[in-house]
């Protein structure tokens, strides 16, 4: 019986594994008295044992493992929202923002079945791909295991030294000044085994081009990251497991070119004598910083197979604005902003196997957040009666903040098989949080496996979900504290956000055509009341959290895969609807005009992507491997412009766009130079410019252009292996 539906795992890695698993074993058979290390047979024991606490069973899953992504253009040295942007129904956004089935932003990171806490940067950005040994996304009717966050499950196992032992070292660039120097090492030691892996990445495209350049103005980036996975095995079932990781970016804010700060207020503002400022001359620098650890317990011994952990988050972000002050002849305001959230968890589950019909599984999970939130805003005072400043001389505001955030969640679930062809996975999930607002709610989940035929599978599935607003990006500005000055919100209201309640239908069928030729189609419904989208609303790229009170998501997605000896494809084609009504929290973001016409008319949501199609192609032969894949969307929204001089939020969306990419590699181990790899990508083989974002719509800050035709070399040297 398959539990895991839509499953996407391109049969080139799976055939690599095979080849590489016979030749151990035969290695092994050839060698009088040699056998695989035993801290190698218990590593893999204890990974299959922790891998039953976990199900997907009628959720739709799409498996990656780290020959799919070296498959990929660019391979392991992108970032890992670009590989996830493989997924069916997956829209890119600025800033790396990755939007799966229409929600925004609402993804929850595990590593090896251990939940990592929301951090104010994405962790989409600060995990390196070369520490992927599996990466699953698990998106639909999620079991009742799985809460918080309901867009989907980014569930990851890392590499470890006893199964991966050896090393790489790797030095990868090219177009936009890139150089991205890596390296990884994993190995044992007795009952002990480590992996670790670091790299650094300096380009001059470190966001999204404002106005289309291949090299945009100020938009150096210099990006450290570091990973951890260690472990102690004490025996055949029993370990102890610490991961650990870092990064520590930092970004210029890219600037268009030739505007006048004169022609944005009228009448122009005047700072300290000064009337005119230009765009090319800013100076907007953002740090972010993000350190994580989790320490795990796991016990596994006949028919129960459970894992605790600790968990630890530090997450910060600085933004520094111009320093001769022009964002406030821009923005009417110019602000340092600090954020830095410190969380804490715990978090325990487990299987049993009650018989071969029954498999129960339950958990708990715990955390406390500390928010610190630090601005200083200059501004320049204003009349009350007129709205025009008084004087030419800005002052400060310091609106600074401490807060708290306390979760806690519990599960429990049953997978009945019944009849060897019909699964029925049903169980109850309580979460409660308490934050700037709080609330709780208890969650049904039944998900159905049919497997209608030798080569037919169909699932059905209802989830309730209860999603937090997410707590590390919630705002603390003080309306009242900016009247009458030049950062005054034409709208004084600031109701808290809301959690995000939904019910959400999923129904979906996989059908195996031949041996070569696998299709699927999956098509979902979610409706809900205070939904959660999120905006980038001032200059900081601090994404700020609201609700709309009511809120529909629902689409359909068609998958495909075409393997055939050392040749395989893919391709995925997705509709999508997303809108919503009523902004009930965050008022102050929005303006009257807006807020009036929301009010009263369902709007698409700012990130909806009606269409959305993703593909792609690997062929190997004789130790070269050529891939190419293609992205395709029909655009996110904009405001669309009324013949009177009004708007339509959303209301139009961007033109549709195409990114197609290309890689190849050859591995010279055929060539008498083992370990050595030299690959060559071209990523957008066509130079299209396009427009991810053009600067209007609700809650768009800035525009942004998809990255512009770019030509990386990488060559790197295995070492070490066993």
């Amino acid at each position: 019986m398959l539990s895991v539906y839509f499953h996407r795992a391109w049969p080139l890695a799976a055939a690599l594994a095979a080849w590489t698993a016979q030749t151990a074993q035969a290695q092994v058979a050839d060698t009088p008295g040699a056998s695989l290390p035993t801290i190698t047979i218990t590593a893999q024991h204890l990974n299959e044992e922790r891998s039953r606490i976990d199900t997907q069973t009628g959720a739709s899953t799409y498996t990656f493992n780290a020959q799919d992504i070296q498959s990929e253009p660019g391979g392991d040295n992108v970032q890992l929202n670009q590989v996830m942007l493989q997924v069916p129904d997956a829209a890119q956004d600025s800033f790396g923002q990755l939007h799966i089935r229409g929600d925004h932003n609402g993804l929850q990171f595990r590593l090896n079945g251990v939940i990592l806490p929301d951090g104010i940067s994405f962790f989409g950005q600060t995990l390196p791909p070369r520490m992927i040994e599996s990466l699953k996304v698990i998106t639909g009717s999620l079991p009742a295991e799985y809460g918080l966050r309901s867009a989907g499950i980014i569930d990851l196992t890392t590499k470890g030294g006893a199964l991966q032992p050896g090393g790489e070292v790797s030095l990868y660039g090219g177009s936009h000044s890139s150089i991205e120097p890596s390296v990884y090492y994993g190995g044992s030691s007795g009952s002990n085994t480590y992996f670790v892996t670091g790299d650094v990445i300096r380009n001059d495209l470190g966001i999204e081009s404002p106005d289309g350049r291949s090299t945009p103005l100020h938009d150096r980036t210099r990006q450290l990251h570091g990973f951890g996975y260690f472990e102690h095995i004490f025996d055949d079932s029993n370990r102890l497991s610490l991961i650990a990781g870092s990064s520590d970016d930092r970004f210029e804010i890219p600037n268009r070119e030739g505007l006048h700060a004169a022609d944005v207020f009228v009448p122009p503002l005047t700072v300290n004598g000064q009337t005119d400022f230009l765009s090319q001359n800013l100076d907007e620098n953002q740090r972010e910083i993000t350190d994580f650890a989790a320490l795990s317990l796991q016990h596994s011994r006949g028919a129960l197979s459970m894992q605790t952990s600790l968990i630890a988050r530090y997450s910060s972000l600085q933004f520094s604005p111009d320093p001769n002050l022009g964002d406030l002849f821009f923005n009417g305001v110019s602000q340092q902003a600090y954020k830095r959230d410190v969380a804490y968890g715990l978090q325990s589950d487990g299987a049993y196997k009650l018989n071969d019909a029954h498999t129960l599984r339950a958990g708990v999970y715990a955390q406390t957040d500390r928010l610190t939130s630090n601005t200083t805003s200059q501004v320049l005072q204003t009349d009350p009666a007129t709205g025009l400043p008084v004087n030419d001389v800005p002052f400060g505001i310091v609106d600074d903040s401490v807060n708290s955030q306390s979760i806690e969640s519990a599960y429990l679930q049953d997978e009945w098989r019944l009849d060897g062809v019909l699964t029925v996975n049903y169980g109850l999930r309580f979460d409660h949080y308490r934050a700037f607002s709080s609330g709780s709610q208890l969650s049904p989940r039944v998900n159905i496996v049919w497997q209608a035929g030798a080569d037919t599978t169909v699932h059905a599935g209802y989830s309730r979900f209860f999603s937090p607003p997410p707590f590390e990006l919630v705002g603390s500005t003080t309306v009242a504290k900016f009247a009458n000055t030049t950062a005054a919100p034409a709208v004084a209201i600031d109701d808290s956000v809301r959690a995000e309640r939904s019910n959400y239908y999923d129904f979906g069928i996989q059908q195996q055509l031949t041996r070569a030729v696998s299709v699927g189609l999956d098509s979902y419904y979610k409706q809900s009341i205070h939904l959660i989208d999120e905006g980038q609303f001032g200059a900081p790229i601090i994404l700020t959290p609201f609700n709309y009170r009511y809120g529909q998501v629902y689409g359909v997605e068609f998958t495909g895969n075409y393997n055939v000896s050392h040749f395989q494809a893919y391709g995925n084609l997705a509709f999508q609807r997303a809108i919503g009504k009523d902004f009930e929290s965050s008022q102050f973001n929005f303006s009257p005009d807006d807020l009036a016409y929301v009010a009263d008319h369902y709007i698409h949501l700012d990130h909806e992507q009606e269409i959305t199609a993703s593909g792609g192609a690997a062929w190997l032969w004789k130790g070269t491997r050529v891939s190419g894949d293609l992205l395709f969307g029909s655009g996110l929204r904009s405001s669309l412009a009324l013949p009177d001089g009004t708007s339509v939020p959303n209301g139009a969306h961007l033109p549709y766009y195409r990114q197609v990419n290309a890689g190849v590699s050859h591995m010279f181990d055929r060539d008498g130079i083992p370990g050595l790899t030299v690959r060559l990508d071209v990523i957008n083989v066509f130079d299209q410019i396009y427009q991810i974002r053009n600067g209007t719509g609700v809650g768009v800050g800035a525009p942004q252009f998809g990255p512009r035709r770019g030509f990386f070399l990488g060559v790197s040297k295995a070492f070490g292996g066993s």
